[in-house]
């Protein structure tokens, strides 16, 4: 009986051990045959770990060389959680040092893993203090911040990045390709303790740092654009505001501005309406600035000419089912005078013999209606409704810039035709591309201006707007030194209903200087003003401030007035009288 029990026990254990051995084959054979690459793969990434090596961001210059935008090496700070023996200790000191809660810290540092991040991006002074405090188990990587030298300086032109240098907005995100580079990478052998033996590179790829982007821009004028479009944003108490400097004959953008603006370097703290680039997103009826439109038709359609009269019923006119009434009731003006002393009625009538058509054919050419193709992420198109949609009080608003919706850099642009001579010629920021060793790669190549007014139209066009500026509506932006041209306007906002407000306007001006060759372009839009609202009063001053002193940098020589400009002066005062 004994030997039977025992021999019960022998098998019951040699079963045990004998499916045990079955257990285990069976689990080494799919090990070998089944979990053999996934396998190698872990022992791979743990014995053979790929490094990532990050490519440095290109910087974002201006015209001369100055920087916007620079890529700086930097700490971020992470934590081996296994290996922090005082986690309550150490992250009260954490958090007393970089603003976050303990409770948060605390979390991070009871993870049971040898990498942690906790806060990267240190500001150097930051990083050195932590450093200093030789906690066990803290430790920092290199990695590199994006850093904007001017802070809100030209803020919705340069844009900014995330935390991984991926553009989010403005020059950043547009040419994002250009700028990010290609990371590298090194493999190298670790030993059983996780310890990197440099000596021992498996594989190594260079990165590649991005490209430099130059950008039309001068920090100067930008500077003086900006200080000036302050002043007069708090002055007046606007909701917004925008100013553009362009050169005229090749569409470099010099300076570009809006308000409110935020700071590059935490744009996290800044509102989506502070961040928003007005100059390309925002929509306006332009109203009075807008004649400059009709004029140009008039005159290179041969409908008028400067001297003709214009009789303008003495302030009030009707168009269909609708009144039009002047600011200041007029008589019989020339069509000089209907544009320098921006007469609604004066401009409707000229405006009749165009018609619809005709003038629809050149709003399209002077660029309302469609995207500029500025190199700046989020422009619209804006507003320019065809002729077979226009009512019948259509042709009383729309040549004096009403039921149609331009941004400001349109008006810059249409402006430029007027002082370039002719040519409507596309608005950029691009200057140039360099290596990150300073060589050219590309420059910004020219296109050929498209053909809107012939030379001597746009020439006379200029001499009256220069007549707008010296005895004008827009007298206020008138310069020592130099004749300037250009055009005030001051349209009605739309309310909630539909109609137009009487307490909310838009102020703007568009002109260039110097008269006979023009240099510049200056377009200024205030929104919402408050105390004042006539564009002559609140953006023409502006125009003045920016010109004046944009010329005198530029090293422009004052104008002497011609013969012919002296007559026509003398005229106009002889007229006006």
């Amino acid at each position: 009986m004994f030997r039977k029990s025992q021999a019960v026990r022998l098998r019951l254990i040699f079963s045990f051990f004998f499916i045990l051995y079955i257990l285990l084959a069976a689990r080494l054979i799919g090990l070998q045959l089944f979990a053999h690459p996934s396998l190698l793969r872990i022992a791979e990434s743990q014995h053979y770990p790929t490094l990532s090596l990050e490519a440095r961001r290109g910087a974002i210059l201006d015209r001369q060389g100055k920087p916007f935008a620079l890529t700086h090496a930097t700490d971020s700070l992470f934590v081996a959680s296994r290996e922090i023996p005082n986690k309550e200790e150490i992250s009260k000191a954490l958090s007393q040092r970089l603003h976050l809660s303990q409770p948060f810290l605390l979390e991070r540092l009871r993870r049971d893993k040898s990498f942690v991040w906790i806060k990267r991006k240190l500001p150097f002074q930051l990083s050195s203090e932590i450093k200093q405090m030789k906690l066990k188990g803290v430790d920092f990587v290199k990695e590199t911040k994006r850093v904007y030298p001017g802070g809100p300086l030209a803020s919705h032109i340069l844009g900014f990045t995330d935390i991984d240098h991926k553009g989010l907005e403005g020059i950043e995100r547009y040419y994002d390709r250009l700028l990010r580079g290609e990371d590298g990478y090194r493999q190298v052998l670790r030993d059983a303790k996780r310890r990197a033996l440099p000596s021992l590179e498996l594989k190594y790829q260079k990165p590649v740092d991005g490209l430099t982007v130059v950008l039309t821009l001068d920090e100067v004028i930008q500077h003086i654009a900006e200080r000036e479009l302050d002043k007069a944003y708090k002055k007046w108490k606007a909701s917004g505001a925008t100013i553009i400097v362009m050169d005229p004959w090749n569409g470099e953008i010099l300076a570009l501005a809006n308000r409110p603006a935020y700071d590059l370097n935490s744009p996290g703290s800044s509102s989506g309406a502070s961040r928003r680039n007005r100059a390309i997103t925002d929509l306006f009826e332009p109203g009075s600035v807008f004649k400059i439109i009709t004029a140009a038709t008039a005159l290179q359609e041969g409908v008028v000419k400067e001297e003709d009269k214009i009789f303008c019923e003495n302030g009030a006119y009707r168009v269909s089912n609708h009144i039009l009434h002047d600011h200041h009731p007029q008589g019989t003006l020339t069509f000089r005078q209907v544009i320098e002393k921006s007469s609604n009625i004066g401009t409707v009538k000229v405006a009749q013999k165009i018609g619809p058509a005709r003038l629809h054919q050149y709003i399209l050419a002077f660029g309302f209606g469609q995207k500029t193709g500025v190199d700046l992420p989020g422009e619209i198109p804006g507003v320019a409704v065809p002729p077979k949609k226009w009512s019948g009080t259509s042709i009383a608003n729309i040549p004096i810039g009403q039921g149609i919706g331009v941004t400001t850099l349109q008006l810059a642009s249409a402006m430029a035709v007027i002082a370039n001579g002719g040519k409507w010629v596309r608005p950029h920021l691009l200057k140039e591309i360099l290596s990150s060793e300073g060589g050219v790669i590309q420059s910004y190549s020219k296109e050929p201006g498209r053909p809107v007014l012939r030379e001597e139209v746009a020439e006379r066009l200029r001499e009256i707007l220069v007549g707008a500026v010296g005895e004008g509506t827009g007298k206020l932006a008138k310069l020592e030194g130099y004749d300037a041209g250009g055009k005030t306007g001051t349209s009605q906002k739309l309310d909630e209903d539909g109609r137009y407000s009487h307490s909310k306007y838009v102020a703007s001006f568009v002109g260039f200087a110097p008269s006979r060759n023009p240099r510049i372009v200056v377009a200024v839009m205030l929104d919402e003003p408050h105390g004042a609202y006539f564009g002559g009063v609140v953006a023409a001053p502006v125009f003045q401030n920016v010109a004046g002193r944009t010329l005198r940098y530029l090293e422009i020589p004052h104008e002497q007035k011609t013969e012919t400009q002296m007559v026509l002066h003398n005229e106009s005062k002889k007229n006006a009288l």
